[in-house]
C-alpha cells in the first residue's frame, strides 16, 4: 500500500514553494491540465506494478521528501 497522498502532497509542497500547478507545469515542460491529471491518478506517478511487487513481498511504500540545498 502507498502510504502518502500524493495529491495531497504536491498541492502542499506547492503552497509552500508559493507557486501553483500551472506553474509547476511551465517549468516542467508540460501543461496544467496534465499535471492535475498525474496528481489524480496516484498510479502513475507510482507504478501500480511496483507497488503490487512490494505489497507481495510484505512491504508498504511512504515516500519521503527532502528539500535539496
Amino acid at each position: 500500500m502507498l502510504k502518502n497522498n500524493i495529491e495531497v502532497d504536491v498541492k502542499v509542497k506547492c503552497i509552500e514553494a508559493e507557486t501553483t500547478q500551472a506553474k509547476l507545469a511551465e517549468e516542467v515542460g508540460t501543461t496544467p491540465s496534465y499535471v492535475n491529471r498525474l496528481i489524480k491518478k496516484q498510479e502513475n506517478i507510482v507504478n501500480k506494478t511496483f507497488v503490487q511487487m512490494m505489497e507481495s513481498l510484505g512491504y508498504d511504500i511512504k515516500l519521503t521528501y527532502v528539500k535539496r540545498d
